[in-house]
């Protein structure tokens, strides 16, 4: 090589060693300034100020701006006043809504494997749910919602869902017959008052006190708090508890947004969805009883069913309506689960 040759090598090879320590140090500058950048955040639910939701919510905030040094500024907005349920899960999904709590049920629309959480009589207590939602299942449902850009960051309780109308108190499955009923919109509940007799209207929750009040439909089915909070004991007169559904809702991320942030961040999002899970089970862990006590002056009659007549009629649903709504093999899974975890405890 000649020495001119040379020498325009060492020059260019001085000038990409330059620009490589150049944007060596542009990208520190620049994670520096990613980890300096403020977020102001909005969680949408359509439940009422209050609620467990809202409760959760508000440990959410906490947890976040309180860890984050200010970095985080979290905004709530209770009672569907962003839009429904479907809709802010559209938002989360789109991107346009960085957090949303819908029911556990709602995603099945999206991922059919969901709907196993709330096929009737899946789950006997609290314990049997929370040991699901903590395994290897709840960890594959995550999974399958980030295809969906849905972050799924804890799994958090509603409770066991009762069944009120202003017709009948409901002893036995043939009380069912003919009543109309107020389902959200999934697939495994419709399924599932159908085989039960009652005719099902769809609509969104907060359209459910209305629709009762005006007699549009008979009834509706929800954890005791929800009844409590929403009021439709005055527009109801019989309770059943029947414990029929376990109901849980997910602290839910836009994956996009979740994905954009540096890496502590996202471990202080994700302590704080764990601490809303916490508080929304200890919730129920204490407040059902008195949930009942607080309702018990408001019906005419509340009335606990033999279980065993429901879960006969709705057995048969698991080898026909819900093949086709939830995969069998997700089913038998959980079942399997359940029945290993029930040996466990004996």
């Amino acid at each position: 090589m000649s020495k001119k040759k040379w020498v325009a090598t060492v020059v260019s090879l001085v000038m990409v060693a330059a620009l490589i320590l150049a944007g060596c140090g542009g990208g520190k500058d620049a994670a520096k300034k990613d980890e300096g950048k403020t977020y102001k955040w909005r969680i949408g639910y359509h439940t009422v100020a209050g609620s467990v939701r809202d409760l959760s919510a508000k440990e959410f905030k906490r947890v976040v701006e309180e860890k984050s040094k200010g970095r985080v500024k979290v905004e709530l907005f209770p009672g569907s006043s962003l839009g429904n349920e479907q809709e802010m899960i559209e938002m989360v999904k789109a991107g346009g809504l960085e957090f949303s709590l819908p029911g556990g049920g709602a995603l099945q629309n999206l991922v059919k494997d969901y709907a196993v959480l709330t096929l009737p009589f899946m789950f006997g207590n609290y314990d049997e749910a929370h040991a699901v939602l903590d395994s290897q299942i709840g960890d594959r449902l995550k999974k399958m919602a980030e295809q969906h850009n849905l972050k799924v960051l804890s799994f958090c309780d509603l409770g066991f869902a009762q069944i009120t109308n202003n017709k009948r108190p409901i002893k036995t499955p043939e009380d069912m017959a003919g009543l109309k009923i107020r389902s959200p919109k999934e697939p495994s509940s419709i399924a599932t008052f159908k085989a039960l007799g009652a005719a099902v209207s769809t609509m969104p929750f907060s359209e459910v006190y209305m629709a009762l009040s005006q007699k549009v439909v008979d009834g509706q089915f929800n954890p005791l708090d929800a009844i409590y909070d929403t009021k439709f004991y005055e527009v109801q007169d019989h309770l059943a508890i029947t414990n029929h559904f376990f109901y849980n809702y997910e602290f839910m991320m836009s994956k996009k947004v979740y994905d954009s942030l540096d890496p502590e961040l996202q471990k202080i999002v994700q302590e704080a969805a764990n601490a809303a899970m916490d508080v929304s089970r200890k919730f129920y862990k204490e407040k059902d009883a008195e949930m009942l006590t607080k309702l018990k002056p408001h019906f005419k009659e509340i009335t606990n069913p033999d279980l065993a007549a429901f879960r006969n009629k709705l057995n048969p649903l698991y080898d026909t309506e819900f093949k086709d709504i939830v995969p069998k093999a997700a089913v038998d899974e959980v079942k399997a689960f359940v029945e290993n975890y029930r040996k466990t405890k004996k």
